[in-house]
């Protein structure tokens, strides 16, 4: 089981605690993902707006989020 579906398991646990704790990793998790794709996408040669247009957000918001992790 990858770590990502244990948190998703996790987050439907009935306990709150639990369940949060959960959401909270995957926040992290999702995070850290989302910033290796970035990198990987700019060292790819895409520019801001085709990254923004894949997040589904706006290419100030990628790049004001991203533009300091490096190439």
């Amino acid at each position: 089981m990858t770590e990502a579906t244990a948190l998703a398991a996790a987050a439907a646990s009935p306990d709150p605690g639990e369940g949060l704790r959960a959401v909270a990793a995957l926040r992290r998790l999702l995070e850290r993902l989302e910033e290796a794709q970035v990198r990987n996408a700019r060292r790819h040669g895409w520019a801001w707006q085709a990254i923004a247009d894949s997040l589904g957000v706006s290419r100030q918001a990628v790049h004001k989020k991203h533009a300091g992790s490096g190439r």
